[in-house]
């Protein structure tokens, strides 16, 4: 047990365009740290996400609103298509901290 991550040692994910990741799973749990770009192309998401902006700016379109989060913000959308979101970098790069079921 590390009880400490370097997430400098972990590889860049990049599971869209715009959009990179690195991730470490322990007891059925993943903590991701993410980085959009203005690059990211609109999509709807309808994954769950829950935790904190470090740094830059996004805006959330959800299907009868739209939230604007900055650095400390936390961040819950449950996972579903009810809570399905799209995502613009507002200013960036845009840095999240999520934590999620493996």
């Amino acid at each position: 047990m590390e009880y400490k991550i370097d997430f400098e040692a972990i590889e860049w994910e990049r599971p869209l365009k715009g959009v990179r990741s690195r991730a470490v799973e322990y007891g059925g749990r993943r903590l991701r740290l993410v980085e959009y770009s203005e690059e990211m192309e609109p999509h709807w998401c309808e994954n769950g996400h829950w935790g904190c902006i470090l740094e830059g700016y996004f805006e959330i379109k959800f299907e009868n609103q739209t939230r604007l989060y900055v650095p400390g913000d936390g961040v819950f959308i449950p996972a579903g298509s009810e809570h399905r979101h799209m995502a613009t970098v507002m200013s960036g790069p845009v840095r999240a901290l999520f934590v999620e079921d493996a």
